[in-house]
């Protein structure tokens, strides 16, 4: 069978993480790496792909099977999703929860057009995450459940840092209230609020001459990343990020606890991740098999993890699941 022919659109660390899972996985081949830098600065670990700015994309059509969108969902993917939705099977992992209604519905309808697949939100959470909090309130409709992330780096909160004026770079760090989890596990979940889980706790290095008070007011008062929060901000030196803030470490854990004919049950999942950018990238190269097999089965539309077989996301034979994972 041929293989998948990948694009990477973004070639940061979750692109970068993309390149090297399609180098570990022999159904897909790293056909062309999109940037908005200037493609012959760009230095890949693929000899073979092409390096195209993302203004010359459409020159790829014919060419690329699925493109791998790994930008953030701060600004990026609300603007290429839908760009590239209308000419490419896409998978993006878009994670600001309270818009994911309206990006799904604005890329369903491209794609539809387009008659094409667009696989939204597609990572570890939402994504792996999501499959398990549907999972486990299936099993134990009567139960109660929370998710809690950390104590990690979150790209997409990091990212949106970034963008604030004034900001050289930065880096946020999820933090779940350790009281919080214990109540989660005893069934008493369904009184927490978002600001008794998590606690962000930001690093920022500001520009010289940056107004310090008006990024510390900016960040906090940020709609849908940190406004429901506790958050504390850190403004520390280029020397002291370098040294101390560039790891990429992550995880977290799905809870989910109740009573089954009055016997408390609880189920869980959780992730620890050394290089949760890398990790990332691989569940955003899983899902892109997924999209390409979905479209070769004549569906068309948005998507995400809860519609996906959770087979599709596998390059092994329905009769190889059978005999070993099953």
């Amino acid at each position: 069978m041929a293989r998948i022919r990948a694009g990477i659109v973004g070639y940061g660390r979750i692109g970068k993480g993309a390149e090297k899972v399609i180098q570990q996985n022999s159904d897909f081949e790293l056909t062309a790496v999109l940037t908005r830098r200037s493609p012959g600065e760009l230095t890949t670990d693929t000899p073979s792909a092409l390096k195209v700015h993302v203004d010359e994309a459409l020159n790829l059509i014919g060419r690329v099977d699925v493109m791998i969108l790994c930008g953030g969902s701060a600004t990026d993917l609300p603007m290429q999703g839908p760009q590239f939705a209308e000419h490419f099977i896409t998978v993006d992992a878009y994670g600001t929860r309270a818009k994911i209604p309206e990006h799904f519905n604005k890329m369903d309808e491209i794609s539809k057009k387009a008659g094409l697949v667009s696989i939204i939100s597609a990572g570890w959470d939402p994504g792996l995450f999501s499959m398990n909090r549907v999972l486990a309130q299936a099993v134990m409709p009567y139960g109660s459940g929370c998710t809690f992330w950390g104590k990690g780096i979150s790209h997409g909160h990091s990212d949106a840092i970034r963008r604030v004026d004034g900001v050289e770079t930065a880096v946020q760090y999820t933090i779940p209230i350790a009281t919080a989890v214990e109540k989660a596990r005893k069934g008493k979940g369904e009184s927490l609020t978002t600001r008794d889980k998590h606690l962000r706790e930001c690093f920022v290095v500001a520009k010289p001459g940056a107004d310090k008070t008006e990024i510390e007011t900016n960040i906090k008062n940020m709609p849908y990343y940190f406004s429901d929060y506790d958050t504390v901000v850190h403004f520390i030196s280029r020397t002291e990020f370098d040294t101390n803030h560039t790891g990429m470490s992550h995880g977290g854990i799905v809870i989910h606890s109740g009573k089954i004919n009055g016997s408390r049950q609880t189920m869980e999942f959780s992730l620890d991740l050394h290089n949760s950018a890398e990790f990332a990238a691989s569940v955003l190269v899983s899902f892109a098999r997924a999209a390409h097999r979905c479209h070769r089965e004549g569906r068309t539309g948005a998507l995400t993890a809860l519609d996906i077989p959770v087979k599709y996301l596998s390059p092994k034979t329905d009769e190889e699941l059978r005999k070993e994972l099953l």
